[in-house]
């Protein structure tokens, strides 16, 4: 079975939309610091890939690479699917509580519970994978008019991966359907031909979405970045990284004999 690498890219959504770039914006994190990546949690990652060969020397099976987008500072992913809906729901029953207990002379009041009810947006045709909600702040509650520092963001969304690591074939990305709903259920990966070592860059092509005004209604557009990473195909053999060795089984502790 090929070896799994995770990298996760993660991305102030905030700063990116404001200075239009994901230069200094977006921070790339992977699981293989521990063989030489180098870069790990800038904007400057290099993803060591390590060879994959029997014992032979011939070529074994090829390395696989899984992206994860995240915002930073966002409610975070892990979080129950319906957590955006159930909070909707529970600021909308608080507000109709408040409303059912006005005597209906308290306009101040009134005010008051349609600022804390927020407002909903809804998405543009090239706004993928997002539906219609309320616009929620950092915290998980409602956001009023006046939180325009503070809205949850959603997820960044990978749009393609090109570069000279794609173009020389030493990676073959593709977008796969998973069960995996944090990520609506689809994820991109790639597999690496690992009998070509060098330094292959890539490009990763980002989607962001943007919260505007649209004559008096809330709207979340597309906008598209881009952003650069590299893999380094290495010709050390993948190991076990609890032994240090090759690939094989684990050590066993020496259990004392029973009684």
């Amino acid at each position: 079975m090929a070896q799994q690498h995770g990298i996760i890219v993660l991305i102030d959504v905030d700063n990116a939309l404001k200075e239009r770039s994901l230069d200094g914006n977006a921070y790339w994190f992977d699981n293989m610091k521990f063989l030489g990546s180098t870069g790990v949690g800038t904007g400057n990652l290099t993803t060591i890939v390590p060879g994959s060969y029997f014992l032979d020397g011939s070529q074994a099976t090829e390395q696989v690479l899984n992206w994860l987008p995240a915002a930073l500072g966002a409610v975070p992913p892990t979080v129950p699917r319906n957590y955006h809906a159930e909070q909707a729901r529970q600021i909308d029953r608080e507000a109709l509580a408040g409303i059912a207990a006005l005597d209906g002379s308290d306009g101040a009041e009134v005010g008051r519970i349609q600022e804390q009810v927020g407002r909903r947006a809804k998405r543009t045709r090239s706004s993928r994978s997002l539906a219609s909600s309320k616009v929620l702040d950092v915290t998980g509650q409602a956001a009023g008019a006046d939180a325009a520092e503070t809205y949850n963001f959603p997820a960044p969304v990978i749009t393609d991966i090109t570069g000279p690591a794609v173009t020389e074939k030493i990676m073959y990305p593709a977008q796969y359907g998973s069960p995996d709903m944090i990520y609506d259920g689809w994820y991109w990966a790639a597999t690496v031909d690992t009998s070509r070592p060098g330094t292959y860059p890539y490009t990763m092509h980002i989607q962001l979405h943007e919260l505007v005004d649209r004559d008096g209604e809330l709207v979340w557009e597309s906008v598209d970045f881009t952003c650069e990473s590299a893999l380094e195909v290495i010709t050390d053999p993948k190991r076990n990284a609890f032994t240090g060795s090759g690939v094989g089984l684990l050590p066993m502790p020496a259990f004392p004999p029973a009684p």
